[in-house]
């Protein structure tokens, strides 16, 4: 129950290969970069956006004044 020597990730790739063929793999790996570039390009444009937003919105300058109570009181 160690770890895997070279010798077997190289057979489980060729089972793999032989499983699937290049050509679906060769697809898959294409379809995969093709996702990563994607999301890059999405995480890139998201953090754009925000400054491109616009002026903050103005927040009016009401004070409102209270007393806070609680609704049981303890008695020590």
């Amino acid at each position: 129950m160690g770890s895997f020597s070279v010798w077997h990730w190289l057979i489980v790739l060729l089972i793999v290969m032989l499983i699937f063929g290049t050509k679906k793999l060769r697809n898959m790996g294409a379809d995969l970069g093709g996702a990563v570039r994607g999301f890059k390009e999405g995480m890139r444009e998201g953090g754009d956006k925000p400054a491109e937003a616009g002026p903050a919105p103005q927040v009016s300058g009401k004070i409102v004044e209270g007393e806070v109570k609680s609704k049981t009181e303890t008695r020590a």
